[in-house]
């Protein structure tokens, strides 16, 4: 039985902990503020309850695994999860609105066609099959084995079979999402749908290689989930799957460093001075953090992956409002820019902030989140960069003056707002700026891989958004296995087959 310090309770973390234990390995989370969960908090006030993180749930097999493997409980039995259905509608700059079926294919299709126009669907029909190509290509490397030595192959590799497009006498194919969504779906408003996808996690489709296709197939394919009472329901049974599993939490808990001993991890120190040695030692931290706790683990060379771009952030408004949710109202709406290339100037250039960011809004059909029917929780999310301290007033306005298109007596019902901004981001998970790590894209010279959850110390490993496989609930949880497999059965882990 090994001793294993993991530093932060998030998503990631607390996988790779549970597995850990399971495994018979003694595991004590080591966490700075006073609660688990990571990005995943919950907001309360006056009867009503909010997702102040992610609302939805891709992939949740994920989970289903993570739960099946450390317990006899499956996920359905400690969370109630639910599809989503229809999975998104979308609000086009052009007043266009369109309502996408949950994992359906032939729905998508008929949609589309309906709504913008017979061969829109059969374009992006075309289009997923093409986007399938490029998950089977790199579902195993980027998501279920931990990163490869060689990951240049990834790097310089476009996996999406992109359609020859002749242009000025000239033969070429799409590298990046836009030009996907130029050449290949020809239609402004099935671009912006593509796009959307991206520009959730603040990549600009302008220069996000087409391996991001993967991501609107991975909704497309294994739909879109909610958990009844909010997403930090799944955080909390996570949490309890590892108190059940004998994992020990120490919250108020702020490493300070990884201690090494013969050229080996050794354990942690504490703020308050305290030594805890450990067999291993597991960091769940955002960039940055691991420099100032270890920094031989984070000393690149030739072999390592290229530092990743800087990341967005968001801002989330939190809208309690008077009078019960209409009936057939969708759970997410997209309501996109007016103006996508200022929208986009604004996110990643130098133009002034776009006063109609694209927006979605959330307004979940769950009892839960409400003092009485006759109240409604309504969540507004738009991408910003990632520049804590920034004034957040003239954009809320903006918000709710987009969300209107989707909720059009808004202002009328609006009993009060909580805005969450990137410096709240910032304090939950320790990402500089409030940060929101992207997932790990192929190709691209490898600028969207993320480090590999083994480092330069021996002993020390890396979980959670920020290291392989990325951002994103699903990807958190992957990276819990991973490390857990490295840990168990070691370097020569391959991943789940």
């Amino acid at each position: 039985m090994a001793r294993i310090a993991v530093i932060g309770a998030g998503m990631g973390a607390m996988a790779a902990a549970a597995r850990l234990a399971v495994a018979g390995h003694r595991v004590v989370v080591y966490e700075r503020t006073d609660t688990y969960g990571g990005a995943l908090r919950r907001f309360e006030r006056d009867g009503f309850s909010f997702d102040t993180g992610p609302g939805l749930l891709p992939l949740p097999a994920v989970y289903r695994d993570l739960f099946v493997k450390t317990g006899k409980e499956p996920l359905e039995r400690c969370v109630d999860l639910v599809q989503v259905d229809p999975s998104s509608r979308h609000v086009f700059a052009d007043g266009t609105r369109v309502s996408l079926p949950n994992a359906s294919r032939a729905g998508v299709v008929a949609a589309l066609d309906e709504a913008l126009g017979s061969g829109a669907g059969k374009r992006w029909g075309d289009f997923l099959v093409r986007a399938r190509e490029a998950w089977d290509r790199t579902r195993r490397p980027l998501l279920e084995e931990p990163l490869w030595p060689n990951w240049q192959v990834l790097a310089e590799r476009e996996p999406y079979p992109a359609v020859p497009h002749k242009r000025l006498l000239r033969t070429r194919r799409a590298g990046t999402l836009a030009e996907v969504g130029a050449w290949e779906l020809r239609d402004a408003r099935l671009a912006a749908l593509l796009e959307s996808h991206a520009l959730a996690y603040g990549l600009d489709p302008r220069t996000t290689p087409a391996s991001a296709a993967v991501l609107p197939y991975m909704e497309h394919a294994f739909g879109i989930w909610y958990v009844r009472g909010g997403l930090r329901e799944l955080a909390r049974s996570v949490y309890e799957r590892c108190v059940a599993r004998k994992v020990e939490f120490r919250f108020g808990a702020d490493v300070t460093g990884v201690l090494e001993k013969d050229g080996r991890a050794s354990g942690v120190e504490l703020a308050d001075g305290t030594v805890a040695e450990a067999d291993f030692v597991v960091a769940g931290v955002a960039p940055g953090a691991l420099d100032r706790l270890s920094a031989q683990a984070v000393v690149r060379g030739d072999g390592d992956v290229p530092p990743q771009p800087a990341a967005a952030s968001r801002v989330t408004v939190l809208l309690a409002l008077r009078g019960a949710r209409p009936e057939g109202t969708a759970h997410r709406t997209v309501v996109h820019a007016e103006d996508r290339e200022a929208e986009l100037d604004a996110l990643f250039g130098t133009a002034a902030r776009n006063p109609r960011p694209t927006v979605t809004v959330l307004r979940p059909d769950d009892p839960r989140l409400v003092p009485d029917p006759d109240h409604e929780a309504v969540t507004l999310t738009t991408v910003v960069p990632a520049r804590p301290g920034e004034p957040c007033d003239a954009l809320t306005e903006n918000m709710i003056t987009v969300a209107e298109r989707a909720v059009p007596d808004l202002r009328d019902r609006l009993l009060w707002r909580e805005v969450r901004t990137p410096a709240d981001i910032a304090e939950a998970t320790g990402a500089q700026g409030g940060a929101v790590p992207v997932p790990a894209l192929a190709a691209d010279g490898g600028r969207l891989l993320h480090p590999s959850n083994s480092t330069r110390v021996p002993g020390l490993f890396t979980v959670g958004g920020w290291a392989h496989p990325g951002g994103g609930l699903p990807h958190a949880g992957m990276s819990g296995a991973l490390v857990a497999g490295l840990i168990v059965e070691g370097p020569e882990f391959r991943g789940s087959q």
